[in-house]
């Protein structure tokens, strides 16, 4: 059997954890996995070209995360068509999928400013950098930033910024925050790369900041362990891909599954960091029926 997993970039550490988890399920039973994402970071023209390549090409499934879910819908649509089932992951869209696997976005967001909120004693200026709108983690997890905030009267929300998903353009919001605000308490980035983005402009401007990123990745969880960071969101990249692999294997052989699988999330602080600095190589592969619930 032959799988094709699809991310939105080749830069971001927990889309490349994903493709390893895909990699090794397929591995495990004798299948193969390609791994496909645009050359430029994103991209959702590169992207459909990918996709139209591989789909004449008809793997026997697809594994998919949209660059842009609304402009994907139509190119998805037609693959879906010629009988391809597709699992889709991370940033949900419309589409007759077999299954989705992710995690609850919005609640992620919820938690993670809640630490940063009782870290900073339910008083300061913050700031927010997002992804980009065209990513639905972006937008779901920044609204659960927002109710967050919204439910704290000590704090504040005085600028958000544009950061991509990457950490050049996080260090970018980054700067230009600065230079806007002579105080910011607390910095919420809707990843990592951004929050890693967020901490190299402070550094870099002498100024200081408790800094909260969402996805567990492990550079961003050595500079938890320095105290540099102050936490994170576990978003299991390696355990999605597995899992997800597993979704679309147990399909083709008549085996069903859930319309949407999501994983648990936890936060990721000094006290329990030391689980996320296992290498993605050497990780165990996620047991189904343990992650899984019909």
């Amino acid at each position: 059997m032959r799988l094709a997993a699809f991310t939105k970039n080749g830069e971001n550490p927990n889309y490349l954890a994903f493709l390893r988890g895909v990699e090794k399920v397929a591995a495990a039973v004798g299948a193969t996995a390609t791994r496909h994402f645009p050359a430029i970071p994103d991209d959702p023209a590169q992207q459909i070209a990918l996709l139209r390549a591989v789909v004449a090409e008809t793997p026997d499934a697809i594994i998919f995360a949209p660059a842009d879910d609304r402009l994907l819908e139509a190119p998805v649509a037609d693959a879906i068509a010629q009988g391809i089932p597709f699992i889709g992951f991370v940033n949900r869209m419309k589409g007759d999928f077999v299954s989705f696997v992710g995690a609850d976005d919005v609640a992620m967001g919820r938690t993670i400013a809640g630490v940063l909120i009782a870290a900073l004693r339910g008083r300061g200026d913050v700031v927010l950098i997002e992804g980009p709108d065209t990513a639905p983690t972006s937008r779901d997890r920044g609204r659960g930033f927002r109710e967050a905030i919204a439910a704290a009267p000590g704090i504040r929300l005085v600028g958000t910024a544009p950061g991509r998903y990457l950490r050049r353009p996080g260090r970018g919001a980054m700067e230009a925050l600065l230079a806007q605000h002579l105080r910011i308490d607390g910095v919420i980035c809707t990843n990592d790369l951004m929050a890693l983005g967020a901490l190299d402009a402070l550094e870099a401007a002498g100024r200081h900041a408790l800094i909260v990123g969402n996805n567990g990745t492990i550079d961003a969880v050595k500079e938890i362990a320095r105290g540099r960071l102050l936490a994170s969101m576990d978003y299991d990249g390696f355990k999605m891909g597995a899992i997800a692999a597993m979704a679309a294997l147990r399909h083709l052989v008549g085996i069903p599954v859930p319309r949407e699988i999501l994983l648990p999330a936890q936060v990721i602080d000094r006290a329990n960091h030391a689980a996320w600095l296992v290498p993605i190589e050497e990780r165990p592969l996620p047991d189904w029926d343990a992650m899984v619930t019909a």
